[in-house]
């Protein structure tokens, strides 16, 4: 069969599966998965699914089993992260009576209950080794005990696991056996992070807000073109899973709107906030340093300021351990940034006891306000309007940074 059509076949089965199971996304990240696990679906191999928590890895063993000649038989999804280690092997292979306190009967174990089907094994990295033995032994020969039994059982099911770990680091750490990361990775089908699927984030947006208003009946929300940028440059450290939280949050509570970025932001946690795609991340240019050099000469203003409302009365003084710029700060500023007043000698950017206060005037030569000027504003771009944030990266206060806003008209 040409290469062509098999890519055609490929991306049909792959939309059926979307639709099937309500993945919704056209990141090619995403697409590839997919058709990955559709690919070797009907080849019994040991398939690990690895990506960030959150990024919907469960969907994939499904996908796996629904394509496979095994999809008439069982499914099972055991999460051997919330199962104590001291039962984690009864669930799995089962027991016999008495085998331990509280066994009044014998039990079936997961194994044996999915046989001829498919077993989906999530957080795979926190059996302990002693069961990481025990599984080994299953994907090497089909054979397994009960606890507690000496009789050998066979079965016949295929392994999907699924971890969030990185499995090489915990076998260099002994927490993972390494003869078992190869026998269950025989496939492997990463996951894309959120933050790395584009215009995804968009789609899923709308689609969580929709069966939000849906299901609870209130007025749908929709969101600014403003919200989905900041929607965008946002980390999403919780991946899907957390963008559902933060659009049901702001469908409940803004129901009817259109949701901008402020509005948005109020549900979005403050940390790892900023993020710029991987399309853009790489590009290199001097942008930085003279970035960099505008801050310096932006906080040089601010002292400026500073001083002069001192010497107007507006503040009191404060002690030098109070300054705006730390000496540390001062050190590392180029001493050739000078900055001019109208009249009045050069002010170097030396250590703070150096600098006569008194000479410093409080008019700044129209350049000097021009920079200040932009670099408010592209601290402004960069971080969507948030305020807050852009003060932070400008290392000054929300108050003062409200106050040249309002100075330079750039509400």
């Amino acid at each position: 069969m040409p290469e062509t059509r098999i890519s055609n076949t490929l991306s049909t089965q792959a939309q059926q599966a979307k639709q099937q199971f309500g993945i919704v996304g056209n990141a090619p990240a995403l697409t590839a998965a997919i058709e990955r696990a559709i690919r070797v679906a009907p080849i019994d191999l040991s398939v690990l699914v690895t990506g960030e928590s959150g990024t919907g890895k469960e969907f994939f063993p499904q996908i796996i089993h629904r394509f496979s000649a095994r999809r008439h038989a069982k499914y099972i999804a055991v999460n051997c992260g919330a199962i104590p280690e001291g039962t984690i092997d009864s669930e799995l292979f089962g027991h016999e009576k008495g085998a331990f306190t509280g066994a009044v009967d014998s039990r079936k174990g997961y194994f044996e209950e999915a046989d001829g089907g498919t077993i989906f094994l999530d957080e795979v990295a926190e059996l302990p080794l002693t069961t990481q033995a025990r599984l080994l032994r299953v994907l090497e020969s089909g054979e397994y005990l009960r606890v507690g039994s000496s009789t050998v059982q066979k079965t016949n099911i295929r392994v999907v696991a699924a971890t969030n770990v990185d499995l090489l680091d915990a076998v260099a750490h002994g927490k993972f056996r390494e003869d078992l990361f190869y026998r269950l990775s025989t496939i492997q089908i990463h996951i894309p992070p959120l933050r790395d699927r584009g215009n995804d984030i968009r789609l899923l947006a709308r689609k969580f807000a929709s069966d939000f208003a849906e299901r609870y009946r209130v007025p749908p929300i929709s969101f600014a073109e403003e919200a989905d940028d900041a929607m965008r440059h946002y980390r999403w450290p919780g991946n899907v899973r957390q963008l559902k939280n933060v659009v049901e949050q702001t469908a409940l509570f803004e129901a009817g709107t259109e949701v901008n970025a402020d509005a948005l932001h109020r549900y979005i946690p403050e940390i790892s906030t900023s993020y710029m795609p991987a399309k853009t991340a790489s590009l290199h240019s001097y942008e930085s340093e003279r970035e960099m050099l505008l801050g310096m000469i932006f906080k040089l203003r601010e002292r400026i300021d500073e001083l002069q409302m001192r010497l107007d009365g507006e503040i009191p003084a404060v002690p030098m351990s109070h300054k705006i710029i730390s000496d540390e700060e001062n050190a590392s500023m180029p001493t050739s940034l000078v900055v001019r007043s109208h009249g009045t000698p050069e002010v170097h950017m030396a250590p703070c006891s150096e600098v006569n206060y008194s000479e410093v005037e409080p008019e700044v030569p129209a350049t000097l306000e021009e920079t200040e000027r932009e670099m408010i504003r592209r601290a402004l771009e960069r971080n969507q309007g948030r305020r807050k944030a852009a003060a932070s990266e400008l290392r000054i206060s929300e108050r003062t940074l409200y106050r040249k806003i309002k100075d330079y008209g750039l509400e």
